[in-house]
C-alpha cells in the first residue's frame, strides 16, 4: 500500500477522462450509468462519482498524472501514468470493473465501455488493464519475413487490400486454446493497439509512423490470411511475441484516435509488392532489432523534425510507401472525395442526412434534419452536435473523419453490420 500512495505522491500533472458507455446488444448509448472513480488498489478511496448522460458519455474529468517528463524521456525508469479503476453500474445491465485505465499528462485519455444486459441476478465483468507495452516486461517479438509467400494455385483469395470491418482477435499466444477470441472493429483494434505500445503525449509525425505500421502489419495478416491458413479462427492474437498488444476494455487516447481516424485507409508498400509489408518494429530500449523500427527511435527523430515517412524510411529503407486500401468494408458508401457543407446538394448528402437520422433516434442530442439533399443550416448543426459528441473538430463540415465516423456509428446503431 506504502508504494501505492508513493507513486500518487509522483502525481503533480494533470491528464484527462472522458467515459462513453454503450450497449454491447444494441449499440446505443447507455444513460444514467453510475461510475465510482478510484486509485487502482485503493478501493475504499473513492476520487469521483460521475453519471452519464442521454448520449452515454460522462463530463471530461481532470485527474492527476505523473509529469509529462516520464512519458518522453526514454531514460526514466518512473510509471509514466497514473491507474483508476471504474465500477459501473446501470439499470438493466451487468456490472462491469475495469482496474487499470491509464491516465498520462497533458492528453485525454478515451474509456469507452461496452455494457451487457443483464442476465443473472448476481456477478461482476471484471478487466484488468496490464502494463504499457513501454514500461512493463514483455516478450520480444519472434522475427518473420516482410512479405509472405503466397498461395500460386491460381486460388486467389484476395484480389486487393481491403480494410475490414472487424478484426478478430485471439487473446493470447496463438496456440493457446483456452484464449478467448474477441471482435473489434478495424479502427478500434488499431487505437487499442497504438494506445497499448506507444505513448500519446509523443510527437503526431511519430505516431502516425507507428500507426501506419501497426496497420501495415495488421493488413498484411488479413491479406494473407496469416491465421487462417493454419488452421485457427481468427485474424491475429495478442501476443507480442507473434503480432501487437491488444487489451480487452482498456482506454484510447484522443492524440491517437485523431491519427487513426485520418489514417485508418492506410498502409505500407514496397515497389511491385501487392501485400502490405509486414512492419515489424520493437521498443529500442528493453529489446533491440536491426532493420526494424524503434519506437523511441520514432519519437527522437520526430523530436528533429522528421515527418512519418522520413522516419518510416530511416528504419525500413528508401523504397517505402504509403499506399491507400482500394475497399473499406463495413460502410454504406465511400467518401464522395470532397467535404459536404452548408451550400452542397446532391445524393452524398441526402444519405449522410439520412444516417444522421437514424443516429439521432439512438442519441437524442443530436437534432433530426429534413433529408432532402440540401445542406442547410439546420443540416450544419446537426453534423456539429454529433462531432462534439464524438470527439470531432465542431465544423460543422462534413469532411473524411467526419462522414467515416457517421457511417461506422450509423452501422452500430442500425444493426446493419450485425454479426451472424
Amino acid at each position: 500500500m506504502n508504494e501505492i500512495y508513493g507513486m500518487q505522491e509522483n502525481n503533480i500533472d494533470k491528464g484527462k477522462l472522458k467515459i462513453q458507455i454503450t450497449s454491447e446488444a444494441t449499440s446505443f448509448p447507455v444513460e444514467d450509468a453510475s461510475i465510482r472513480i478510484t486509485y487502482t488498489g485503493v478501493p475504499d478511496q473513492t476520487i469521483e462519482t460521475v453519471s452519464t448522460d442521454s448520449s452515454g458519455q460522462t463530463e471530461t474529468l481532470e485527474l492527476p498524472a505523473p509529469p509529462v517528463e516520464y512519458s518522453l524521456d526514454e531514460r526514466q525508469e518512473e510509471q509514466p501514468y497514473s491507474e483508476y479503476t471504474l465500477e459501473v453500474t446501470a439499470p438493466g445491465f451487468e456490472p462491469i470493473q475495469i482496474a487499470g485505465t491509464e491516465i498520462l499528462s497533458g492528453v485525454t485519455a478515451l474509456q469507452n465501455i461496452r455494457m451487457l444486459p443483464l442476465e443473472r441476478e448476481e456477478g461482476q465483468e471484471v478487466y484488468v488493464i496490464p502494463a504499457h507495452t513501454l514500461f512493463g516486461n514483455y516478450p520480444p517479438k519472434i522475427p518473420e519475413a516482410e512479405i509472405k509467400p503466397m498461395d500460386e494455385s491460381g486460388e486467389i483469395v484476395l484480389s486487393r487490400v481491403v480494410v475490414p470491418e472487424y478484426i478478430v482477435v485471439h487473446d493470447g499466444s496463438p496456440r493457446d486454446s483456452t484464449a478467448l477470441n474477441y471482435y473489434d472493429r478495424y479502427k478500434d483494434y488499431i487505437k487499442n493497439v497504438a494506445s497499448s505500445e506507444i505513448y500519446a503525449t509523443w510527437p503526431e509525425e511519430a505516431i502516425k509512423a507507428n500507426v501506419l505500421a501497426i496497420m501495415s502489419f495488421t493488413l498484411n495478416r488479413v491479406y494473407t490470411e496469416w491465421y487462417r491458413n493454419q488452421g485457427f479462427e481468427f485474424t491475429i492474437s495478442s501476443s507480442t511475441a507473434f503480432d501487437h498488444k491488444w487489451i480487452p476494455q482498456r482506454n484510447i487516447y484522443d492524440t491517437i484516435s485523431v491519427v487513426v481516424d485520418d489514417l485508418f485507409a492506410s498502409y505500407l508498400s514496397r515497389p511491385n509488392v501487392r501485400q502490405p509489408i509486414l512492419t515489424q518494429y520493437c521498443d529500442g530500449k528493453q529489446v533491440t532489432c536491426p532493420g526494424w523500427m524503434t519506437q523511441w527511435g520514432s519519437k527522437d527523430l520526430a523530436d528533429q523534425g522528421y515527418s512519418a515517412i522520413q522516419i518510416l524510411r530511416y528504419f525500413y529503407g528508401s523504397d517505402m510507401y504509403i499506399n491507400t486500401a482500394q475497399e473499406i468494408s463495413g460502410i454504406p458508401s465511400s467518401w464522395p472525395g470532397y467535404t459536404l457543407e452548408n451550400g452542397s446538394s446532391g445524393s452524398k448528402v441526402l444519405q449522410m442526412q439520412e444516417q444522421l437520422n437514424v443516429i439521432a433516434g439512438a442519441y437524442p442530442a443530436i437534432p433530426k434534419v429534413d433529408a432532402d439533399g440540401i445542406y442547410g443550416p439546420r443540416t450544419e448543426a446537426s453534423v456539429r452536435k454529433f462531432q462534439e459528441v464524438f470527439g470531432l473538430p465542431q465544423t460543422g463540415k462534413v469532411d473524411y473523419r467526419t462522414w467515416y465516423k457517421i457511417s461506422e456509428v450509423y452501422v452500430g446503431v442500425s444493426r446493419i453490420a450485425e454479426l451472424v
